[in-house]
């Protein structure tokens, strides 16, 4: 029987929408950047989560590794419940819940080596012995295509996809359980892309961790994912394995990315593309999350949000049109 890793259950979030004035008044509304986010991860596993620039996937990962605090719902990591945690409740699962960010340099000091940028992290995480720590971050380094040459450089000395690896690094260096891989190649050249993916792949096997890959890029997110959920204006709508869901995407937004791909690998039949942009989600949004944007909506779909509900044994949507 496979064990969830993670669960995340009715997950919200909200920010605060201000004015012309900023924060000098009172905010005039909240925007619900996540909204009743349910899903799970299986050890070994790799989740992508694809959806439009905003629609609250990154708010979502922040989450689940403690970066934001989450309103209202449940982030179960092996067991154990993360929300309501304080920052000194959670130091201790930093060890299995890391995060590679999509503009990995800005998180780096520029004026600090490489070498002792990760050295830091163990560090923190108690080991003092330097010679253990330099012996450790080298052994990182060159499991993500790396050299101890790299040990000595800065961070601007690299170059993109290097960037990457050192973010990966990073991550890996203290050992952990599950990564959350936020749009970790988007901003990428194609062939640097393609040997990221695979050496996010290898690494999966070789050190048995789970992934959240996040991503834009649905071609991206099948070559590397087991399971994908799709998500749109902060609510999952539609969620199965890889293959199944490239085979016979059935919510019309999921068809809406595969009409809008353009990788020339997907089937786009005859889909509809999309029109408009997303709105913003308020406490007064009613009905589907899609309904604005859906060439197939009714007055039902204005009315009543539909429920994430198996359509069939391991493939899940939210939409009145699936039977």
């Amino acid at each position: 029987m496979d064990t969830h890793l993670l669960e995340v259950k009715n997950l919200k979030k909200t920010y605060p929408i201000y004015g012309n004035m900023g924060k000098f008044f009172a905010p005039k509304g909240e925007m619900c950047a996540v909204d009743d986010m349910s899903f799970y991860i299986k050890e070994g596993e790799t989740y992508g989560l694809v959806g439009e620039s905003g629609c609250g996937k990154s708010t979502t990962g922040r989450a689940i590794v403690g970066l934001n605090k989450a309103d209202s719902g449940s982030i179960l990591y092996d067991g154990k419940e993360l929300c309501g945690l304080s920052e000194r409740e959670f130091r201790p699962l930093r060890g299995d819940l890391q995060m590679v960010f999509q503009d990995t340099l800005s998180a780096l000091n520029p004026r600090k080596r490489i070498g002792d940028i990760l050295e830091e992290t163990l560090k923190i995480h108690g080991i003092e012995d330097s010679a253990k720590r330099r012996e450790k971050v080298i052994a990182t380094l060159g499991k993500v295509g790396l050299s101890e040459e790299h040990y000595f450089r800065y961070p601007h000395e690299l170059s993109g996809g290097q960037v990457q690896r050192l973010g990966i690094a990073g991550a890996l260096i203290i050992e952990p359980k599950l990564i959350v891989c936020d749009e970790p190649v988007s901003a990428l050249d194609v062939s640097i892309q393609a040997q990221i993916l695979n050496m996010l792949m290898d690494l999966k096997k070789e050190l048995h961790i789970s992934l959240l890959f996040i991503s834009h890029d649905i071609g991206v997110v099948r070559f590397i994912s087991d399971r994908v959920g799709v998500m749109y204006l902060g609510t999952l709508v539609e969620e199965t394995d890889t293959e199944r869901l490239f085979e016979n995407p059935r919510h019309p937004y999921t068809q809406a990315l595969f009409a809008a791909a353009p990788d020339i690998s997907i089937r786009k039949r005859d889909f509809s593309a999309l029109t408009g942009e997303q709105p913003v989600r308020t406490k007064d949004f009613t009905g589907c999350a899609f309904c604005s944007r859906c060439p197939h909506v009714t007055e039902q779909c204005r009315k009543e949000a539909p429920k994430l509900r198996e359509i069939e044994e391991g493939h899940r949507a939210a939409c009145h049109r699936i039977s």
